[in-house]
């Protein structure tokens, strides 16, 4: 059965939609972006999260910053920063959460990249953010799949960018992935969940 994260939700009705709808992560995003909660703001989402398990996003997060992240219930953390595995190791330890790392890709040395990390539990294999852009994810922009053709992957992994209820399917087809992750794929406005949507997403992921 394919698995599916659905990430950047903020809205506790929004987070239980998704729960019933058959979510199995949901991502909170404790980072700069539109989609960004506050730790006080998660706290009352967590309520709602079900059977789904929450998952909390982060770019390059300090100890304090994770330890914070970690005492909310959190059971993975996600890294979307510029981490080295040793880093990935070294909050693995500190916080005692799954930890799954993002790598992303414009060309077949990016994927090389993801062997490394060693310590991750999964890795999420996403389109590397325009250039220029700030913020690490959510672009809604997907990478050459053909580049996954033969590539054998060192840890479990999701695939994510630019991926819409339209093209998952064939998204899966294609690149063998088991799991997947969408944000703004489910969006009608940058930022703003659609429940029509994330229920079309999962029903073509799953079904």
């Amino acid at each position: 059965m394919v698995m599916v994260k659905i990430c950047g939700l903020r809205d506790p009705d929004m987070v239980a939609f998704a729960a019933r709808q058959g979510a199995d992560w949901i991502g909170f995003m404790f980072t700069p972006s539109p989609r960004e909660v506050t730790l006080a703001a998660a706290q009352t989402l967590l309520l709602s999260v079900g059977a789904a398990v929450p998952v909390g996003v982060m770019v390059n997060p300090s100890d304090d910053e994770a330890r914070a992240v970690a005492a909310l219930g959190i059971r993975v953390l996600q890294l979307h920063g510029s981490e080295t595995p040793a880093r990935v190791a070294d909050l693995k330890a500190l916080t005692g959460l799954e930890i799954w790392k993002a790598i992303g890709v414009r060309d077949g040395g990016d994927l090389a990249r993801a062997g490394s990390y060693a310590a991750a539990d999964r890795l999420l294999i996403d389109a590397k953010p325009p250039e220029g852009e700030a913020i690490a994810g959510g672009h809604g922009a997907a990478f050459d799949w053909t580049l996954l053709k033969g590539w054998t992957a060192p840890r479990p992994w999701f695939l994510a960018g630019g991926l819409t209820p339209e093209n998952v399917a064939a998204a899966m087809l294609e690149t063998g992935a088991a799991a997947v992750d969408v944000s703004s794929g489910v969006e009608r406005s940058r930022g703003l969940k659609d429940k029509d949507l994330v229920r079309a997403f999962l029903h073509a992921a799953k079904g």
